[in-house]
């Protein structure tokens, strides 16, 4: 046998070492819905999760049986490799539920949505929501909640302790966030500070829920779901109606403050609970935001205003100001039915919603998008370059941005952030380009694909089960893309197309 075969071989036993602890936790997180399943009787979803739950631990285990145990190192290739891998077989397997269930039309249609929680995106495919068992309403919002921390951060909480791959795979996911000294209680912090939101915005959704007339199981159940999909900013509901179904400007409210809240770096978050308040107004990314989010609302609001579509002000702010927010945060809760974004909507407020997906929340946050991290990063960069201009030749001048301490905008930061929303904004024009290929007009085309690119949600009519299935795989891949950054998923390319040569 070759030195060289054998090189490859113990990297691929490597990528599959992690990528089987990584499925193993997915299984055991498919033991949540058969536990629902099994209080509310519905005894056919619980088969559906208990053949989900073998298959996925039979790959689990195998791919660990394959590839060897114990920790092991990793490289910067190999992490980003099993992120990639991760998440693709991830889709494919927590589809399985969804497929037997029989809510979804095709093994496509339920990989899509599971794409779409993994990815805290909302897009949805599946079939008569308003009457979907509650075993499988809880594995649609777990995975948009677990997939808004990241899969690969709960992996390490769990079974990665003392590895020394954990940081790579850390930052494979398009995490950099430092809560702690290392990175295994990193994400226990991240898992700490999600749990203990989880058990507050349940129970003030729950409590809203009975107010509004939900009965209380229904009421604690719904509860549940909204804050999960608010809090990942996945937009998952479970009613078909979205966030419309509660017909209650209180729990509008309520949702925007929980979906804005969870579009905040976790690193904010922490610096937040640990005393220091004032970075929430000093920080680089709220900072940004909440200048973008202005401007791109009252752009919205206008036009809408000047259209007369919604008569009244606060019709006006639950339609106009509250899409643009949920828009903005890319968490894509809807309180107006999906043409009238296209029917309603003028060409000005059209526009203002699909730059906010395609700008998104934070970074190391649930939301997706250019993060506001990077559109500031490129609005100081214009700044730095006017005053260059306009000083002495001899001055130096030094511009710096706060993120948790002051940095010097350095030409490095500059160019990860530019980069990064140049391959945003490719991918937008070729999803763009396809959708509006598959005969759907282009105004319709740019909205759906900046939701799929940027993990928002938000919908015009577009997606739908009947769409292309090549337009639902280019909007998977879209969603997967966007969620990992580029660099991950480019490597996992990369590498394939070398194993194929050779």
């Amino acid at each position: 046998m070759s030195s060289t075969f054998i090189i490859r071989f113990q990297k691929l036993s490597t990528v599959g070492l992690y990528t089987g602890r990584v499925m193993l936790v997915l299984a055991g997180i498919m033991v949540v819905p058969l536990i629902t399943s099994l209080l509310f009787g519905e005894l056919p979803i619980v088969l559906d999760f208990l053949v989900g739950i073998s298959i996925t631990s039979i790959v689990g285990f195998s791919l660990l049986l394959i590839c060897g145990r114990g920790s092991r190192d990793i490289s910067w290739t190999q992490s980003m490799i099993v992120v990639s891998l991760s998440w693709l077989l991830a889709m494919i397997l927590s589809a399985i539920p969804y497929y037997l269930s029989g809510y979804w039309r095709s093994y496509l249609d339920a990989m899509f949505d599971v794409m779409s929680g993994f990815t805290t995106t909302g897009l949805v495919l599946g079939q008569d929501l308003d009457h979907m068992p509650y075993g499988i309403n809880m594995w649609r919002h777990l995975l948009t909640w677990i997939g808004g921390q990241g899969i690969i951060v709960l992996a390490l909480s769990f079974f990665t302790k003392g590895s020394p791959g954990a940081f790579k795979l850390y930052v494979g996911e398009g995490k950099d966030e430092r809560l702690q000294p290392n990175v295994i209680n990193t994400t226990r912090a991240i898992w700490y500070v999600s749990v203990v939101y989880l058990f507050v915005g349940t129970f003030i959704l729950w409590i809203t829920g009975i107010f509004v007339g939900l009965p209380v199981i229904k009421a604690l159940f719904h509860g549940l779901w909204i804050f999960m999909a608010a809090w990942s900013t996945g937009g998952f509901a479970p009613q078909s109606q979205n966030v419309i179904y509660y017909h209650s400007r209180v729990y509008e409210i309520i949702t925007m403050i929980f979906f804005i809240i969870g579009s905040f770096n976790f690193n904010l978050h922490w610096a937040v609970w640990t005393g220091n308040r004032k970075e929430i107004y000093r920080n680089l990314e709220t900072v940004t935001f909440s200048i973008t989010a202005t401007v791109l609302s009252t752009i919205a609001i206008w036009e809408l205003s000047k259209l007369n579509v919604y008569p009244d002000a606060i019709s006006l702010l639950s339609r106009g100001y509250y899409s643009i927010l949920s828009a903005h945060t890319t968490t894509g809760f809807m309180t107006i039915y999906a043409r009238q974004f296209v029917l309603d909507w003028g060409p000005l407020a059209l526009m203002a919603i699909t730059v906010a997906m395609l700008f998104g929340g934070s970074a190391s946050s649930t939301a997706g998008g250019f993060k506001a991290v990077r559109v500031g990063v490129a609005f100081k960069t214009v700044i730095y370059e006017i005053k260059r201009l306009l000083a002495p030749e001899r001055a130096v001048i030094v511009e710096k941005i706060h993120m948790g301490r002051d940095i010097v905008l350095e030409d490095r930061y500059v160019r990860i952030a530019l980069t990064i929303i140049f391959l945003y904004t490719i991918s937008w024009f070729i999803l763009t380009f396809i959708t509006n290929a598959c005969g759907y007009d282009l105004p319709s085309s740019m909205f759906e694909s900046a939701s799929a690119i940027g993990n928002v949600g938000l919908s015009c009519g577009v997606t739908n089960p009947d769409m292309p299935s090549i337009l639902k795989v280019a909007y998977i891949l879209g969603m997967w893309i966007g969620r990992l950054e580029f660099m991950a998923v480019f490597v996992f390319i990369g590498e394939f197309i070398r194993t194929l040569r050779r």
